[in-house]
């Protein structure tokens, strides 16, 4: 804006100067001593003008160039491009296999196994960074990526908490705690299976690592969704360890209390990231309720994550949720970060190009150790049906 303001004032003293030669040259006369005076200042004028603006570029141009990279930006800057480098190589190496080429580097080659070969590390973090993407309760759970047993503290204040009270000299503080125990992650082992149509792979325009990945990530994402929300028995906990409840007083209908009651068995500490989850069809069911002053409790809100607000935090609904029966656990709610997940750092995914022939297809087959636990339970809670015998809701 300055820079302009420059350039329309050294136009206007220019025409002033102009329109002073063209009255001498129209009388035929020489300028007159104010005329001269006039026109020489009119030219420091233009000559400032000129300098300052070539100031003000020159310094434009000092501020955009970076200075030199130290050494050691250097050589990061150059790492990163030879890992960006290999993942493209890796994943033309990843497409000619899936095409039935062979790759001419031997540096990008495919680890062959005795039925297929392992697909490179790049694409198994593409599939792992797309089931984080298209699985909310994964992506907010605390992901722990390491192998072996994992043992995590756990502190529960449920029962009895540290207190701090008014103190006697010369008297004894009475010690009170919380209780301390740990939780063990460990692994177990999961599958899952995708076949590609030799038709699709064939097709050189199908962008086929895309496609597997892509499938990939589905299919692992709806098991590790299942396995958070349901669990099973003897195996991966999830959030059947929830132990904060609200059992509702029917086994068919949720009321406004039961959701306020859920909502509120989590400490205010732990409200800003808590979300509720629950099926479409329990969500559908609670669209009519309304708290005591005639407002609904459930809102639709295009600026939230999933398109509804309950109690003004987001709702997520999964197909894995129960339905509202006797007996079901039907809502979640709280920070999701209260549930501990372990998945190992060695995610082996591998292309079966054999296999698979007689179905004219191709099969890519990845497997991961996972486990979840509650590892908070004071971030978490959920609301349990009652039971056809009238007793706590079950699991």
């Amino acid at each position: 804006m300055y820079l302009k303001k420059l350039q329309e004032k050294r136009a206007k003293a220019q025409e002033k100067m102009e329109s002073l030669v063209n009255k001498a040259k129209a009388e035929e006369r020489e300028f007159t001593e104010e005329e001269m005076a006039e026109f020489e200042e009119l030219e420091k004028t233009i000559k400032s003008i000129i300098e300052t603006i070539e100031k003000i570029k020159e310094g434009r141009k000092l501020t955009e160039e970076k200075e030199p990279e130290s050494e050691e930006e250097e050589k990061k800057k150059k790492e990163e491009e030879e890992i960006e480098q290999r993942a493209l190589a890796e994943e033309k190496a990843f497409e000619n296999y899936l095409r039935g080429k062979v790759e001419e580097r031997a540096d990008v080659n495919l680890t062959a196994t005795e039925n297929g070969a392992v697909i490179p590390s790049s694409i198994a973090d593409k599939i792992i960074s797309k089931v984080v993407e298209i699985c909310p309760i994964y992506q907010l759970a605390e992901r722990y990526n390491v192998n072996g047993t994992l043992t995590i503290p756990l502190y529960d204040e449920s029962t009895q908490s540290i207190t701090c009270a008014y103190a006697t000299e010369f008297t004894d503080l009475e010690s009170t705690s919380g209780k301390f125990t740990n939780i063990s992650l460990s692994g177990y082992l999961a599958g899952a299976l995708t076949k590609v149509s030799k038709s699709l792979i064939n097709n050189s325009k199908f962008d086929i690592v895309t496609f597997v990945v892509n499938k990939m990530a589905e299919s692992i994402s709806k098991f590790i969704e299942k396995e958070l929300l349901i669990g099973t028995d003897n195996k991966i906990t999830g959030l059947r360890g929830v132990t904060q409840q609200i059992t509702a007083n029917s086994q068919t209908s949720i009321t406004a209390d039961n959701l306020i009651d859920t909502q509120d068995e989590v400490p205010d500490l732990h409200q800003a990231n808590a979300i509720w989850i629950m099926n479409k069809t329990t969500r559908n069911s609670i669209r009519k309720l309304k708290d005591t002053e005639g407002n609904y409790l459930l809102n639709r809100d295009l600026s939230s994550k999933w398109g509804y607000t309950l109690l003004g935090k987001d709702v997520y609904t999964s197909d894995n949720m129960p339905k509202i029966s006797a007996g079901n656990t039907v809502v979640y709610y709280g920070d999701m970060t209260g549930l501990a997940v372990k998945v190992g750092e060695d995610i082996n995914i591998e292309v079966l190009r054999e296999k698979f022939a007689t179905q004219h297809a191709v099969g890519v087959v990845g497997y991961i150790e996972i486990d979840s636990k509650v590892q908070d339970v004071q971030k978490l809670s959920k609301l349990v049906m009652a039971s056809a015998s009238g007793s706590q809701g079950a699991e």
